[in-house]
């Protein structure tokens, strides 16, 4: 009795994890993601490490959470991991509105983004 295991979202040597309240926009986040796109997971943390942009301390948490999940969940190799996916999308949006001269008001939209980080293991190539 009891529920079906639901199916994996990702491959057998994939892991993933998703920031879905990460406070910013989209497009700011989605340069820091392609900073890391294709990139070994080492050199991805380092790049988000000493990165001078505010989104790369949030892309950070979520990958370190996506090797997490590598290492912990499927016994994934650690040192072969690659970042196959970063994904960015948009979620909601906070409306505030701020006082203005003359009785006058203006909108202020404060956006929140999600980031979808999947990693893969890949076969070292090449190494003898």
């Amino acid at each position: 009795m009891g529920k079906e295991k639901s199916p994996r979202r990702v491959a057998d040597n994939e892991a993933l994890s998703i920031g879905t309240t990460i406070r910013g926009s989209a497009q700011k986040l989605n340069l820091v993601a392609a900073l890391i796109r294709g990139r070994k997971v080492e050199d991805a943390m380092n790049i988000l490490a000493f990165s001078k942009r505010a989104m790369a301390v949030d892309a950070r948490k979520v990958l370190a959470s996506a090797i997490a999940n590598a290492e912990n969940n499927h016994n994934l190799d650690v040192d072969a991991l690659v970042v196959a996916e970063a994904s960015v999308g948009k979620s909601i949006t906070m409306k505030r509105f701020h006082t203005r001269g003359r009785g006058k008001s203006t909108r202020i939209l404060k956006p929140i983004s999600r980031l979808r980080i999947v990693v893969r293991e890949q076969a070292e190539a090449g190494e003898a």
